[in-house]
């Protein structure tokens, strides 16, 4: 029996394809955390930018607008026609943590168009925002 033959055994092939699974899963593993922390970062933007239209529209009008809806402008409308934001952005899916049933961003204007409340889920604590269901008024985004 030739004993100089050379190459891997099964159960050293076996050991490298099992740390090479292990790796593989603690990567995915990393990765759709680090994604539902970036739609948690894109919620928070998001918000931030819409609050932004809605200022610059109430320093021009003197009042929020009635209704903003997802994936519209925020703009006036008479003429001149002025854009505040060009379209307002959808909520990232899937959407995360424990605010079952929420779709989208929901905006909602109270005191004779005088103030709003923008309403968002975050799935976990971003930016000093605690996770679960959060607001954003014109005093700050919370």
């Amino acid at each position: 029996m030739n004993k100089n033959k050379k190459g891997f055994t099964l159960i050293e092939l076996l050991v490298v394809v099992a740390i090479i699974g292990l790796l593989a899963t603690l990567s995915i593993v990393a990765l759709n955390n680090a994604r539902a922390r970036a739609r948690d970062a894109r919620r928070v933007a998001d918000v931030k930018q819409i609050q932004t239209a809605l200022e610059l529209y109430y320093n021009d009008q003197g009042q929020y607008p009635g209704s903003v809806t997802i994936g519209s402008a925020i703009a006036t409308g008479s003429s001149p026609v002025v854009t505040y934001m060009a379209t307002v952005p959808k909520n990232p899916t899937p959407i995360d943590g424990t605010c079952t049933g929420w779709t989208e961003y929901a905006y909602t204007v109270q005191d004779s168009n005088r103030s709003y409340t923008l309403t968002y889920c975050l799935g976990s604590a971003t930016g000093g925002i605690v996770a679960g269901l959060a607001t954003a008024t014109p005093a700050g985004i919370k």
